[in-house]
């Protein structure tokens, strides 16, 4: 999936982009660029990309206002994104994921980095997977059309929210540490913070019970988290 992927270069810095741009294309990925928010909607409304690299501060429509809108919509939430930003502050970090990016890189940063970012993410939205189905309590996931439904209804989940499930699905009742769902589901070769899959829990969550349904993650004090339905 990431030779020829379809990468959008959503930023304002010229000569920032250029680097990416000759990085990526360097890669094998296809690169299109947008100057700011508004024309970055645009462009994604036009030719939907593969994964979208998005500036924080942007002129127009700001990138957190990016990535909210295109939560928003049925079309583009799954779209995976990677936010860069020179703001380095822990909260600005969280906000960043909360608002719906898979992913956060800090400025400044190498060019090899963000493209090891990319392909971990590419990865996590396609993966390579033999048909088979995954089922717990009332939660299926059908790995061949990477759908999910609990009790019928169909839940929509981002690239690493079903990396996730996929995790738990896999061992119902597995306590799993963050430090192993970090290796897991973003990689060991890949930097992210602990606190990172705090952020993601909770999105999976969110999307699991939409109806009040019983919570089936379970958060163990000091240990981690697991998929239990026993745990009442």
């Amino acid at each position: 999936m990431d030779s020829m992927s379809h990468i959008l270069i959503i930023e304002d810095d010229p000569s920032l982009v250029e680097l990416l741009r000759y990085n990526l294309e360097n890669e094998g990925f296809e690169v299109s660029i947008a100057r700011d928010g508004e024309e970055g909607l645009e462009s994604i409304a036009t030719q939907a990309p593969d994964l979208v690299v998005l500036d924080w501060m942007l002129p127009n429509v700001s990138g957190i206002e990016v990535c909210r809108q295109l939560r928003q919509k049925s079309e583009t939430r799954s779209m995976p994104v990677i936010m860069l930003t020179a703001k380095g502050e822990e909260s600005d970090r969280l906000r960043g994921l909360e608002t719906g990016a898979d992913d956060y890189i800090v400025k400044p940063f190498s060019p090899a980095e963000l493209t090891a970012r990319i392909k971990a993410v590419l990865r996590r939205a396609h993966p390579e997977q033999a048909g088979d189905t995954l089922e717990y309590a009332d939660i299926e996931m059908d790995l061949v059309s990477h759908r999910v439904s609990r009790s019928g209804t169909a839940i929509k989940l981002g690239p690493t929210e079903f990396r996730l499930l996929h995790s738990f699905l896999e061992k119902p009742g597995r306590v799993f540490s963050r430090e192993q769902l970090l290796d897991k589901v973003w990689g060991r070769d890949i930097y992210v913070e602990l606190r990172t899959v705090d952020v993601h829990i909770r999105r999976l969550r969110k999307a699991l019970n939409t109806e009040n349904e019983t919570d089936l993650i379970r958060t163990v004090r000091s240990a981690g988290y697991s998929l239990d339905a026993e745990k009442f």
